[in-house]
């Protein structure tokens, strides 16, 4: 439209010549859904009201209108997210005609649509949850509870004579196949993707553990460090997992690892986010300097793929707080050296993806990418939720969970 077309909004226009800015509708509901976003991409302590509102297009004023602080948007999200998995698993009255494979089929494909739905702003619950107050972290931790019995009394009536701890394992790996979809954003279409991880979930729930406990496979602790660049690292990687990343100062890290004063720490990092993002390089590094060794030095790709497994688990177990840190903190890392990190684990998942489809030819590229993102998120998931030194979840369950998610079938 020409300029001298254009309607003037001047203070003096007569009020039937003002454009009207109405309010949307659902302007709560929008406000919610960026706010969970923005709070999965970057941490609920890497996001403003301001920046919320920017997103939005409306003042803070106009934000505060809806949510009287940040906290009270996380909160609501946060429960929100879990409420709707927690209902998605209760069955319909009709299912007392089923059998326990449909019944179990039934609830993963419901908590399956559930994380599809929220994909961008599942990370908010995998990852930000700590952040929640005390009671309303209770709450959060029953309506978690409610879905994890459901799907563990889905797999009991599947396998009757199956161990509750067992059960238990099979339980957390088919939630975190589940939840692993708001860790990447590899584009497949939902029919699709939700048969793939169904498949998935469906090959875990069946599949033979195992046998025996971790008593005789305790985990080494990681060796000392020797230089004090190490020991900053290291200690700074132990505060993170603690007490999350905003929640840890330098001062603390420089305490931590025994140096007189902050600026000590400086001598080796320019910043708090420049040592998370050295600590991730470390960690995409080790990755990755694997990958040709074990492709070189195994017979075929099926041989390859264990053999990287065993790796990285061995890896995940040996540092399993860097292994959380770097999925519950990669927001706070500077954006150039986060972009860089994205790239490394993009190009190691496509190495993993590649011999994923060598073996089962069947799958697409993306299809091999969601699996694998699937099955690196299970060793941290486990880790997390059953604790670091299980009894039941033990290194040779976690290699052989996460053959059972890429190869698609037991040996």
């Amino acid at each position: 439209m020409a300029a001298g077309n254009r309607r003037s909004t001047r203070a003096d226009d007569p009020p039937e010549n003002r454009p009207v800015r109405r309010r949307p509708a659902d302007r709560r509901a929008q406000i919610a859904n960026v706010s969970a976003e923005a709070f999965g991409a970057h941490g609920y302590h890497g996001v403003s009201m301001e920046e919320i509102a920017t997103r939005l297009d409306i003042t803070s004023t106009a934000l505060y209108r809806h949510y009287p602080s940040k906290y009270a948007l996380f909160r609501q999200e946060a429960l929100r997210l879990s409420g709707i998995s927690a209902e998605a698993v209760r069955l319909p009255p009709e299912s007392v005609e089923w059998d326990a494979e449909r019944r179990c089929a039934h609830v993963v494909e419901a908590l399956l649509a559930v994380s599809i739905t929220n994909r961008r702003r599942g990370a908010l619950l995998r990852w930000q949850h700590r952040y929640l107050e005390e009671e309303d972290r209770r709450t959060l931790v029953a309506q978690m509870a409610a879905t994890d019995a459901a799907i563990r009394e889905r797999i009991a009536e599947l396998r009757p004579g199956l161990p509750s701890a067992e059960r238990a394992v099979l339980t957390a790996a088919v939630m975190s196949v589940i939840g692993s979809i708001s860790d990447h954003r590899v584009a497949v279409p939902t029919r699709p993707l939700t048969a793939l991880l169904a498949g998935a979930c469906r090959e875990i729930a069946g599949c033979a553990l195992p046998a025996g406990t971790g008593a005789e496979e305790r985990t080494p602790p990681p060796a000392a460090a020797t230089f004090t660049h190490e020991v900053v690292l290291q200690k700074a990687v132990e505060l993170f997992h603690v007490r999350g990343y905003p929640g840890v100062s330098v001062e603390d890290i420089a305490a931590a690892a025994g140096l007189p004063a902050s600026s000590a720490v400086y001598r080796f990092y320019r910043s708090k986010g420049d040592l998370l993002a050295a600590a991730f390089r470390r960690a995409a590094d080790r990755v990755s300097a694997v990958i040709g060794p074990a492709i070189a030095g195994t017979d075929g790709p099926g041989a390859a793929l264990t053999r990287l497994i065993e790796l990285y688990v061995d890896g995940s177990f040996a540092e399993r707080e860097l292994t959380f840190v770097y999925y519950a903190e990669i927001g706070n890392v500077p954006a150039a050296d986060r972009t860089t990190l994205r790239n490394i684990q993009r190009l190691n998942v496509e190495e993993w993806a590649k011999l994923v489809t060598a073996v089962r030819p069947g799958l697409s590229a993306a299809q091999a990418r969601v699996l694998v993102h699937a099955a690196l998120a299970l060793v941290v998931d486990l880790g997390q939720w059953m604790g670091p030194e299980h009894p039941e979840c033990t290194r040779a369950r976690v290699v052989h969970l996460m053959r059972v998610i890429l190869l698609g079938t037991e040996d």
